[in-house]
């Protein structure tokens, strides 16, 4: 089984959601720049809320990050998320997403994790915190003993090291948290629409 059933390509935006006026801005900065996707990260007390107002707008496929429990992930469901995204591995996580019909990404760092996540039934996981494990060489180490395995680097990506993960065959995604970082959430949806634009241009470029 796939984890992945929807359009999580290229690059996955990832943001902590401060209030409405920032939800409203992230999405209107992804979609004019063309990246309608993103991770609300469950940092703070209106992660769910920001999950409801992003999704209710209909055009911006949403998603739950930094899911700790399966409450969460319930709770998020009802929010309107559409995947879901954990640090780690827990498998009552990944079970209940499974059981839910919704891809999850469960991060992880190791190869007994990815052992797990293979028994799970996942193919597509998480690498994080990617820059501090090791980033494309602990991809590269992997790659022949997970074959079937691809990952979306999570941590330490960034516009000048997009291109060279995005490259890699066992990379199907990066999350991009600088794309509507909280600097471009104040600065407006422009500049979160300039980020995605710069990002998708990295993406379309790939062979």
């Amino acid at each position: 089984m796939s984890a992945v059933a929807i359009d999580l390509s290229g690059v996955v935006p990832l943001a902590t959601v401060e209030g409405e006026a920032a939800a409203d801005a992230i999405a209107e900065g992804l979609v004019a720049g063309g990246l309608p996707v993103i991770e609300v990260a469950l940092r703070n007390d209106f992660g769910l809320a920001g999950i409801a107002r992003i999704a209710a707008r209909g055009d911006v496929v949403v998603g739950a990050g930094t899911v700790l429990t399966v409450g969460q992930l319930q709770r998020s469901l009802d929010a309107g998320a559409r995947f879901i995204v954990s640090p780690g591995l827990d498998e009552e996580i990944v079970e209940a997403a499974l059981a839910a019909g919704v891809p999850v990404l469960p991060g992880v760092q190791t190869a007994s994790e990815v052992q797990r996540g293979l028994r799970l039934g996942l193919d597509r996981l998480k690498l994080f915190p990617a820059a501090a494990v090791g980033g494309l060489g602990l991809i590269d180490a992997f790659a022949p003993v997970f074959p079937k395995v691809r990952f979306m680097p999570s941590g330490g990506v960034k516009p000048a090291n997009l291109a060279d993960y995005l490259a890699h065959p066992s990379v199907f995604a990066a999350s991009g948290s600088w794309i509507a970082s909280a600097d471009r959430v104040a600065a407006g949806p422009e500049a979160i629409a300039a980020a995605a634009r710069e990002a998708v241009a990295i993406v379309e470029a790939q062979p």
